[in-house]
Formats: structure tokens, C-alpha cells, sequence
């Protein structure tokens, strides 16, 4: 993983102020018992790579506060920084049974000497739950939300998710800020560090 992002990753705890004690609880345990720090981001699509998630994380995390500063100065640093880094801590999985595992060729793959198109693929051994309510379940025994980060969280991915219809209109500022943020990362941030 590129020593950046690690850095990054200690600056974005250091704004937490108020919760510090029970974020760092909830990022130790998260160091310790899963793949936090080495999980991909996706299967196929955005950073599937080792890390890919802590670097996504850290991009989603310098997104939002440029987009704060530029937009909603008014809205807490901390709030902003706590839903960035948990609203994909769900793709790390369970402790001891991670959401992506590297995949397997096909037999047909194996025949003719290839190996599987995509470097990772579901974890079908995990039960399933959407990401932001994994992250949710994750983080909540650990740190105390407000409703507003449980429903930036929940709802971070705007309308590109059909369950997230019912939250349309009634998005609360620091949702929308999450949203922009996540996608900024993940269609123009991620892809314009692939072109490098």
C-alpha cells in the first residue's frame, strides 16, 4: 500500500476530536480481527486491489471536506470525517470471513491456461447484508452516531441504488455531501489515478 495513504489515514483520525477514544476502539478492533487495511474496494469495478478500500476511504475522506469548505462550512469536520471513513467499512465483511476473496478461474479457465477475469468475487460463505448496514452494524457497538451520520451512511450511494428511492428529497445536507464525495472519488479521483 503506498505509505500516502497510511499518512492520510492518521491525519483523518486526528480531526476527530469529540470521539476519538471510540473511534480509535473501533478502528483498532477493525485492524486486528478483519482485512480492514487490505481489502479491496470492489470486485471488478473501482480500486480492486489490495488496499483499494483504505485508499477509496482516504479519497472519500479529502473529498467531502473540500466539498464541506466549499459548500456547508457550518456542518461539523467530525461528522464529515466519521462518515467517510465507515460508509464502506461494511466491504471489509465479518471478522475472519472477508466480503471479497480472490477468485477462482473457471474450469474452462483452467483448461485453456487462464485465470479468472476479475481479481475478486463475493464471498458467498458471508451472510448478506448491504454494505452501509454491515459498516452500521460494524460500527455501532463502538461509536455513537447521530441520525443524520446514520443516514449519510445508509444512503451514500444516491439513486445509483434502487433501496435508497425512499430517502429522495429528504437527503440531509451532510448525505448529499457524502454522496458527491463518494462519487467524485470513485468517478473521477480513482479513475484519473488509473490514467497515471
Amino acid at each position: 500500500m503506498q505509505e500516502s495513504y497510511l499518512q492520510t489515514y492518521e491525519q483523518m483520525k486526528n480531526r476527530v476530536i469529540e470521539r476519538r477514544a471510540q473511534l480509535d476502539r473501533l478502528l483498532d478492533y477493525m485492524e486486528k480481527n478483519t482485512n480492514w487495511l487490505k481489502a479491496p474496494a470492489s470486485t471488478r469495478f473501482h480500486l480492486s486491489c489490495e488496499s483499494g478500500l483504505l485508499m477509496h476511504t482516504m479519497n472519500v475522506c479529502e473529498n467531502i471536506l473540500k466539498l464541506r469548505e466549499a459548500l456547508y462550512p457550518s456542518i461539523s469536520e467530525e461528522s464529515c470525517v466519521i462518515v467517510a471513513m465507515l460508509h464502506d467499512l461494511g466491504k471489509v465483511g465479518m471478522p475472519g470471513n472477508p466480503q471479497y476473496i480472490p477468485a477462482q478461474p473457471t474450469e474452462r479457465q483452467r483448461q485453456y491456461g487462464y485465470g479468472p477475469k476479475y481479481p475478486f468475487e463475493f464471498n458467498n460463505d458471508l451472510v448478506y447484508l448491504s454494505v452501509p448496514v454491515r459498516s452500521l452494524y460494524l460500527s455501532l457497538p463502538f461509536i455513537k452516531l447521530s441520525q443524520e451520520e446514520v443516514q449519510a451512511i445508509v444512503y451514500h450511494d444516491g439513486q445509483y441504488v434502487d433501496d435508497n428511492h425512499s430517502v429522495a428529497t429528504k437527503e440531509e445536507p451532510l448525505t448529499l455531501l457524502l454522496q458527491y464525495a463518494d462519487s467524485w472519488s470513485g468517478f473521477v479521483t480513482e479513475k484519473e489515478s488509473r490514467k497515471k
